[in-house]
């Protein structure tokens, strides 16, 4: 549907790998399951969603310029580009879009390099923790950001 706002969920390096790649960690959905279950959340929030993954950091940022004029809001999950790339906090600064920085686990709680993040001050918010659980939450909390959707989550 045209009119629904579309929201970009970018994934980064190694998320598709998912399912296989450390599943205690990172449990054992893959990300097509995970794209699944957003595009169904998103529905039932009256949203879109382009949902992508890339290993390559200047092809993140090319999607994240691109958003600029073809979306509402970003869900990200950059994986490593999280603690390293200045090139994804300067593009998503510029989209001026509501972000939303995301990762299944609790970065705190993993090595200190992970502590870091050059997303997190170009976000409205960071979901960590809650393994594939964490996009729902994501799309729940964008689609108050874009107005589709009131404080007590009734749509508006």
């Amino acid at each position: 549907m045209a009119d629904r706002p579309d929201i970009l969920i970018l994934n980064g390096p190694n998320l598709n790998m998912l399912g296989v790649r450390e599943p205690t960690i990172y449990g054992s959905t893959t990300l097509a399951q995970i794209e699944g279950n957003c595009a169904a959340e998103a529905d039932r929030l009256g949203l879109e969603v382009d949902f992508r993954q890339s290993n390559f950091e200047g092809e993140l940022v090319s999607i994240i310029q691109q958003a600029r004029d073809e979306h509402a809001g970003i869900v990200i999950n950059a994986g490593a580009y999280t603690h390293t790339s200045v090139a994804i906090h300067d593009a998503l600064a510029l989209t001026d879009l509501p972000v939303i920085e995301l990762h299944l686990s609790n970065t705190f709680k993993r090595e200190p390099f992970r502590h870091h993040s050059y997303i997190s001050d170009v976000a409205v918010g960071v979901i960590c923790g809650f393994g594939a659980h964490g996009y729902l939450l994501a799309l729940q909390a964008m689609a108050r950001l874009v107005g589709v959707v009131d404080e007590d989550g009734s749509n508006a």
